[in-house]
């Protein structure tokens, strides 16, 4: 059983999808509830998603779908996908794009040279967040031997709060796609499903730090409710 709250909160998802085919922000969920803050919002969704009732859609900011709602038992049906994804979606890329081909068995060595295309997913932020990471708008080629495995996207570097870690503005980030990182990895991070940025993943207690490389920025620390991690980088490239 739902509290009302939660009730209201799915009610409130539920219509604006319906509406606009696109889910409301966390500010706009806050407001319609009449809450204080965003983290109550997070408790919400989470609860709701631990029942069953929604689901988040991976690496791609803002992005619920409701499954279904209290008075049915069956799940409800999916709206049609759109012909272009309009926000940060490397998940739902098909084929080989950005994926290498699997390792058994062992390709040729013309296999392991032929080039892989990996999209260009917008621009990340290495300075103050930004929610300008998009669709895919072009692609580079990289050959299979030096992707690995696991799927890769790219990002276009903007600012200079990595550049003591060689990331330059201007840069083409090449991104493993996952979830999980080790401390000190340098990673794609996700803050309140709104704002990406390409930070120094640190682990202080119970909550993420995510450290610029750069002492004229500070370093942000953020419960582990509020940051999800999209990728890990996995290499970079510069033109001159």
């Amino acid at each position: 059983m739902l509290t009302r709250k939660q009730h209201e909160l799915l009610r409130f998802i539920h219509e604006r999808l319906k509406e606009s085919g696109v889910p409301p922000s966390f500010e706009e969920m806050k407001e319609a509830l009449d809450l204080r803050s965003k983290s109550g919002i997070h408790r919400l969704i989470t609860a709701l998603e631990e029942r069953g009732f929604i689901r988040r859609l991976p690496n791609r900011a803002r992005a619920l779908e409701v499954i279904r709602l209290p008075e049915t038992v069956q799940a409800m049906p999916k709206p049609a996908a759109p012909a272009q994804p309009r926000n940060f979606a490397p998940s739902v890329i098909e084929g080989s794009l950005g994926r290498a081909r699997p390792s058994a068995p062992p390709p040729s060595d013309d296999e392991a040279m032929r080039p892989i295309a990996v999209p260009v997913m917008g621009r990340i932020a290495a300075g103050s967040p930004i929610s300008a990471i998009q669709s895919p708008s072009q692609t580079i080629s990289m050959p299979a031997e030096m992707l690995g495995g696991g799927e890769h996207f790219a990002l276009e570097v903007r600012g200079d709060s990595m550049i003591e870690a060689g990331i330059l503005d201007g840069d083409l980030a090449l991104i493993r796609r996952g979830d999980t990182a080790e401390t000190g990895s340098i990673v794609v991070a996700l803050i309140d499903d709104e704002e990406a940025t390409l930070k120094r993943l640190r682990r202080k207690g119970a909550s993420i730090a995510l450290e610029a490389a750069n002492p004229a920025y500070e370093t942000r620390i953020f419960g582990p409710d509020r940051v999800r991690i999209q990728g890990r980088l996995v290499g970079l490239f510069r033109r001159y």
